[in-house]
């Protein structure tokens, strides 16, 4: 019995992880994935805030529904999903293990907290905002969305009133911090494990994956058969840590498989890159006139940033706004930058890989066709991996036998199915013309960079002749 969604998006079953509350003060919102999620009069007092709100208009996968239409649900129903989850697995080990954890309403309530307001300091877009616009905009600026969900925590705090004891809040903060590179040394938490619950810095196994590689496969259409109860309803701390059975070996490697699926097929989709480029040079050319960076130094301000910023570029009059309208008015009519082609970086060579660059491929131009710029080209250098780069992510996860053993392992690479993968990580490189006319040229400099740097045309096939040709 399990957290199964195959090709007819069946609902998750609900199991009632709230049956120690009273469900009468409670109020119930009815998800698509796990049914009814109850709420107390706690977490309302922060679920009904502008700041929190605002989640409703970040959508979960920035612009992939331009390719996947269904794909449309947002950061408030992922938020609602993590915190169900992150007290159906409080309460599972309080089940199993209470006494001996010594797991308080205390904890559960900090947990719980921590999975509603984990994404709360997303921007635009989501990750497109943060690794891509900021970088370009903010030079050396190492600003996360974490952190920005412990402003805003604070600021939601403050301006709201909200009467909650001040140590739950710093808690909470710990643990939506806990896998960024902003967390506490290990030393300083107690009850370590509960800190792996909602965002896992140790392994990667968490309630956040649960919900959105659940949610997103159903949204796009895609099947999906991870089971995570299977790993909530049979995990169990050993040693201050959350470990599984061993012969859920290839359960968890199905997480980390399909995680790594829907980076290549959704989040990474080339058409969805060549809109995500279009959006990140539409602000950073709306940047100057509309300030949009600054509100990322600010939380009283950054509440108001959300997706709808293209909207307001797209509708404003104004002259200094030209070029970025005039982008998202491609994206609109469907003129979108042109893919030329790609390459995964040869397995020997991940190592020492540095990001390719419009510079590279402008300098690896020899001739004919007009001189290239850098702003014709764009380049997506995709990393896609099992969460621990170029590492199997299961020697990160201890096991334990059965639950007669106190013994807790890791599980190495010579001990675990031979089908499954020797290499961990991929690297593709992608680049695309702004201009359809320059397809050809483009793609003739790519495969110079190519040769130039590895010897050989690493692309599988060359760019089509009539995509060359289009004008």
């Amino acid at each position: 019995m399990g957290a199964y969604c195959n090709n007819d998006l069946t609902v998750i079953p609900n199991y009632t992880f709230a049956a120690s509350e009273d469900l009468r003060f409670c109020k119930h919102v009815h998800d698509n994935v796990h049914g009814n999620i109850y709420l107390d009069p706690l977490f309302l007092k922060f679920l009904d805030t502008e700041e929190f709100q605002r989640l409703r208009d970040l959508k979960q996968l920035g612009m992939a529904n331009m390719v996947y239409p269904g794909a449309v649900h947002s950061r408030f129903e992922h938020s609602l999903g993590v915190y169900w989850l992150a007290g159906g697995a409080v309460h599972m080990l309080r089940a199993h293990q209470g006494l001996e954890l010594d797991i308080d309403r205390f904890d559960l309530q900090t947990v719980k907290l921590a999975g509603l307001l984990h994404d709360i300091g997303h921007g635009p877009f989501s990750h497109l905002f943060e690794r891509e616009f900021l970088p370009q905009v903010l030079k050396g600026s190492k600003w996360s969305h974490e952190q920005m969900s412990v402003k805003l925590i604070d600021h939601m705090v403050d301006k709201h009133h909200i009467e909650i004891d001040s140590e739950t809040i710093k808690r909470v903060k710990e643990m939506i911090l806990a896998s960024s590179q902003f967390s506490l040394p290990k030393g300083t938490r107690e009850k370590r494990f509960l800190y792996d619950i909602v965002a896992n810095g140790r392994n990667g196994i968490d309630v956040d994956k649960f919900d959105y590689i659940v949610r997103d496969s159903r949204a796009c259409g895609l099947g999906c058969n991870f089971q995570f109860q299977r790993l909530m309803e049979t995990m169990r701390v050993l040693g201050d840590e959350i470990c599984y059975r061993a012969k859920d070996y290839l359960t968890i490697h199905k997480l980390f498989a399909t995680r790594a699926d829907l980076y290549r097929t959704v989040y990474t989709h080339a058409k969805v890159k060549a809109i995500e480029l279009m959006v990140i040079d539409a602000l950073i050319k709306a940047n100057n006139y509309l300030d949009i960076a600054s509100h990322v130094q600010d939380a009283s301000q950054y509440w108001k940033l959300d997706d709808t910023i293209i909207k307001t570029i797209e509708t404003a009059p104004d002259e200094e706004l030209r070029e970025a309208r005039d982008l998202i008015l491609r994206i609109r009519r469907r003129d979108l930058y042109q893919f030329c082609n790609e390459y995964a970086v040869p397995k020997d060579k991940l190592e020492n890989f540095k990001d390719v660059t419009a510079q590279d491929i402008v300098c690896s131009q020899k001739s004919g066709g007009g001189i290239l710029k850098e702003e014709d080209v764009a380049v997506s250098n995709v990393r896609i991996d099992l969460t621990r780069g170029m590492h199997n992510p299961l020697q990160s996860i201890k096991f334990f036998k059965d639950y007669d053993s106190e013994e807790k392992f890791p599980i190495s690479d010579d001990r675990i199915s031979h089908l499954l993968p020797t290499s961990y990580q991929d690297m593709i490189v992608r680049v695309y013309s702004k201009k359809p006319e320059l397809v050809g040229v483009i793609a003739e400099a790519f495969e110079n960079f190519q040769l130039k740097t590895y010897g050989i045309k690493a692309q599988v096939h060359a760019t089509p002749e009539k995509k060359k040709r289009r004008v």
